[in-house]
């Protein structure tokens, strides 16, 4: 049987766990399953395990203080997105950034006002 190769390095539930440990600045695991626990059942050793590999994979470092594994953020959301993004571009849209764009303002409701940040955005980056 062969394996489906993900889009991405990252699973949903990693980022998910990665996004409570930016946001948190460092956590436990109990800290991070105590956040997910708010939105939906999730068991600790899973959370466990996708923070051991997140430091496996270089996202995360982590310390030993008692018992506990205190782990902290070893690359900044920044460039985990870009680094994600650079794959999707390569991966779904054949190195066209353009066409990313170009599926993003057609596919999604945008209000006026994110129509006018994003003209800016544009128009910023041609000064």
């Amino acid at each position: 049987m062969k394996m489906k190769k993900s889009l991405t390095p990252l699973g949903e539930t990693e980022m998910e766990v990665l996004h409570h440990v930016w946001e948190l600045g460092e956590a436990s695991v109990a800290d991070v399953r105590e956040r997910i626990l708010e939105r939906r059942q999730v068991a600790y050793t899973t959370i466990m395990t996708v923070m051991k590999n997140l430091a496996d994979k270089g996202y995360l470092k982590y310390r030993k203080e008692g018992i506990s594994y205190i782990y902290s953020p070893l690359k900044k959301p920044e460039e985990v997105r870009y680094n994600l993004i650079d794959r999707l571009v390569d991966n779904v849209f054949h190195g066209s950034a353009k066409d990313l764009v170009q599926a993003l303002v057609k596919n999604e409701n945008l209000s006026d006002e994110e129509r006018r940040e994003i003209k800016k955005m544009i128009e910023d980056l041609e000064d």
